[in-house]
């Protein structure tokens, strides 16, 4: 047992007349003083004290609130106060409320009359004991679901002992009423009995299990303690302590890998550690004291001073034992030998280099500096590790190093002024990472980065992740403007990366600091981060403006959809006009999604072009009846003419009088005409033989002949009425030529009839005519009449072997000759 600090705290009573709690780890203290206890006076509030390890004060806070039954920290270092009414209110390390919860109704009306705190592998979980004398507990308060245990069968009062135990990952409750155990779990309640227990036990006073829940230690009124598994299916040792009397506390003292198990008993005056030796190791207590359960030791404090019992390190019981010959004890008073400029130091070198033990010797000391708790010895060991690696060719260096670095680390968290007295074992199991969190919970920044700095952590996972850390708490000093404390953030962090001022700006709003939050926002550089806090804050125009300058159209539209259910429709819309990009976005979704929207958009801004263009998509897609169709084309015409688009306005007109003259045409002569183009219902009526109609429909709407003909040609060739063609190919002078008459008879595969046609075709296009039908020879001495080389070319490109070979050579012939002269 060593002391770990002298405590400076001024306690104005007892431990014993305080509700205490101690986190493990090292962790924080904390008392209430002046419970509700019947001789103390109603009027005396109590007080919430909080204290590091070494007594300095962290919080101290009037209790304003109902009785509490029980305090406990969670694994986070969150103070648990339990209320008998069933309310648990949540702290933080500074005394600060963090939030609170209920054990339920049936807490509430049959109030509470004990708790546990304790913890599983899924956090921190609460027990409670009610009134009825039922159980209720929740095995994780991070994310509450209540669990009511089964009924004790007979249980008339509150059980001797009681405490929570883990099995398999479920929370169980064992308790004791009178000599017999009864285990709870979810569905049953099981009775059990202890294997090897000694016999004349008639209750049981007090019950312990492991830090790690594995092991259960049980007191008896007879004054033995039995310890076995916590399953209790194995026994691993009983003692008589030859003392009947209830003890104050009983914890498990164990280190891990050890195979000593050890309990430790504490009186009022009298602290005992026993195991399965048939000797007890006996402390006397000179004031109250409070044990903690550590996960190699115990924690033992009291007014005055802070101690730690623990089973003696291997290497350290090696290397310090009276006349000990191991290979570290030798290594060790060599180097001081050494130190001495003696010539035993080169001896003892000798005697274990001899024996092939120097590695064994300098692990021995890094692992034996490791287990000291004072910086002194840890430099003599680390010292003489140094000294026998000298002498050796090969030996990794890593562990030397490393086991430097935690020394340093955990040396400086040990500080009476930082107050965490993790031993090695511990700060091995808990990481550096959980330290760094710990050291940012007690607002120790600088010595959080210098550790970060020294073991040079990654930044993201380090100093960046401080940093953010600080400035959250930056932001919630309301003695400092925001100006300042925005600039202060922004020195400090700059880019840094992993920083997210976002989440700074969060907390600066959920601490009521808008004004700060919108200023830190300005340094986020991810529009997407910026934008959904800026909505939080109810500053949707501000956000719009970043959306937009994002680029990012998706989170434009996500903006737009909040403004539009935030502002009433004319505020809305004049939000739009001042953003041209954000209007025009907005147009695209109406397009799609509401119509209606997009029509009144562009009656505010008397857009009459886009209006007409509107109502004409309207009459094709909504309206059904052709009343209802002309009526909006009428409404699109007029938009055209206040837009003084006049084509546009007598398109629309006449696509109204087409539409009347189609319904017409349904009625008198059947079949469909509606929805056609101008073309199309020509077409139609030439199909059905309506020429006269079909002719008067062109002069009605303008069409010109030429492209009457071609309508008229392709219409009467897909009928392949040749007979009519031919009328119609000599009612007057073609305005399109005749070429166009032998190629959709070719198209049709007729080449009788386009033979007919080419002979009228005229001379600059009768080349092209005869190769359509065929006429290759023709062609040549048309080509050659005409003296056209290009002509000539072509023809000879439809010249194929023995059948044109004559024609072919008549146009080369053709061609030396021209060009003879």
């Amino acid at each position: 047992k060593y002391e770990l600090y002298s405590m400076d705290w001024d306690l104005k009573e007892e431990l014993r007349d305080c509700l205490v709690a101690a986190a493990p780890y090292g962790g924080p203290i904390a008392l209430l003083r002046n419970p509700w206890r019947k001789e103390k006076p109603a009027s005396a509030r109590p007080v919430l004290e909080i204290y590091s390890a070494s007594g300095v004060p962290l919080a101290s806070l009037l209790w304003k609130s109902g009785p509490v039954v029980s305090l406990g920290w969670s694994a986070e270092e969150e103070l648990l106060c339990v209320q008998e009414d069933g309310v648990v209110l949540v702290y933080g390390l500074h005394g600060d409320f963090r939030r609170h919860f209920s054990m339920g109704n049936e807490v509430l009306q049959n109030r509470v009359l004990d708790a546990r705190i304790f913890h599983t592998e899924f956090g921190s979980g609460v027990a409670i004991l009610t009134g009825a004398h039922r159980f209720t507990l929740s095995a994780n308060v991070g994310d509450l679901k209540l669990r009511r245990m089964p009924e004790v069968p007979g249980l008339q009062s509150a059980p001797s002992c009681w405490t929570a135990v883990c099995q398999d990952r479920v929370a169980h409750i064992l308790l004791a009423v009178g000599p017999d155990l009864y285990l709870l779990d979810h569905a049953a309640c099981s009775a059990v009995t202890p294997p090897g227990l000694a016999p004349g036990v008639s209750s049981f006073l007090q019950m312990a299990v492991s830090f790690t829940y594995r092991h259960l230690a049980l007191f008896t009124d007879t004054g033995y303690i039995w310890m076995g598994t916590a399953s209790l299916k194995e026994k691993l040792c009983e003692f008589n302590c030859n003392i009947r009397a209830p003890p104050k506390q009983m914890v498990w003292c164990s280190r891990p890998r050890s195979k000593e198990k050890a309990v430790v008993v504490a009186w009022e005056r009298r602290l005992m550690v026993v195991g399965d030796a048939p000797e007890s190791i006996q402390f006397v207590l000179d004031e109250d004291s409070y044990l903690v359960p550590e996960l190699d030791g115990v924690r033992v404090f009291s007014r005055s001073t802070h101690e730690f019992l623990h089973e003696v390190p291997v290497a350290s019981e090696e290397i310090f034992k009276i006349a000990s010959m191991a290979p570290g004890a030798l290594l060790l008073e060599a180097q001081k030998e050494y130190e001495k400029e003696s010539q035993k130091a080169d001896e003892y070198l000798r005697e274990i280099q001899e024996l092939g033990q120097l590695p064994q010797a300098v692990q021995q000391c890094i692992e034996a500096a490791g287990h000291e708790h004072w910086p002194d010895m840890q430099k003599s060991l680390l010292r003489a590790a140094s000294f026998g690696k000298c002498f050796l060719d090969r030996f990794p260096p890593d562990s030397f190093v490393r086991m430097c670095q935690d020394l340093r680390v955990l040396n400086a968290v040990r500080d009476y002024h930082i107050g965490i007295p993790l031993t090695y074992s511990q700060y091995k199991q808990l990481t550096i990472q959980v330290l760094l969190d710990r050291l940012v919970l007690r607002r120790l920044y600088p010595l959080a980065i210098q550790i970060c700095e020294y073991l040079r952590l990654p930044e993201v996972q380090g100093v960046s992740r401080i940093l953010a850390h600080w400035a959250c708490y930056k932001v919630q000093q309301k003695d400092v403007s925001d100006e300042d404390v925005a600039r202060a953030i922004n020195q400090k962090l700059g880019d840094t990366p992993g920083v997210s001022y976002s989440d700074i700006a969060a907390r600066a709003y959920g601490c009521g600091r808008t004004e700060l939050a919108i200023k830190l926002l300005e340094y986020e550089p991810r529009s997407g981060e910026q934008v959904p806090l800026l909505l939080k804050m109810k500053r949707s125009k501000l956000a719009l403006s970043k959306a937009i300058e994002s680029g990012d159209t998706d989170l434009v539209f996500t903006v737009l959809l909040h403004l539009k259910n935030e502002l009433n429709r004319g505020d809305f819309f004049m939000t739009l006009r001042n953003q041209p990009m954000a209007l025009s976005l907005y147009r695209q979704f109406c397009k799609h999604q509401e119509l209606e929207t997009l029509k009144d958009l562009y009656n505010q801004d008397d857009n009459h072009q886009e209006l007409g263009s509107f109502h004409i998509r309207a009459s094709y897609a909504a309206e059904e009846r052709i009343e209802g169709r002309v009526a909006a084309l009428q409404t699109a015409a007029d938009a055209f003419y206040k837009a003084k688009n006049e084509f546009a306005a007598k398109a629309t007109e006449d696509q109204m009088r087409l539409l009347r003259l189609q319904r017409r045409l349904e009625d008198e002569l059947g079949g469909r005409f509606l929805d056609l183009s101008l073309h199309d219902t020509v077409t139609t009526l030439i199909l059905s033989g309506q020429n006269k109609r079909a002719e008067q429909l062109a002069r009605d709407f303008r069409i010109p002949d030429k492209r009457l003909w071609w309508l008229k040609l392709t219409a009467l060739a897909d009928l392949e009425d040749w007979e009519e063609l031919e009328k119609f190919s000599k009612s007057k002078k073609s305005p399109i030529g005749y070429l166009p008459f032998v190629e959709i008879c070719m198209k049709q595969h007729n080449k009788y009839e386009a033979k007919k046609y080419a002979s009228r075709v005229g001379p600059e296009q009768k080349v092209k005519a005869l190769l359509l039908v065929g006429d290759v020879a023709q062609a040549a001495d048309v080509a050659i009449e005409h003296r056209s080389e290009a002509e000539m070319s072509l023809v000879l490109s439809h010249c194929t072997g023995a059948t044109d070979g004559a024609t072919a050579d008549k146009i080369q012939r053709a061609r030396a000759q021209a060009q003879k002269k």
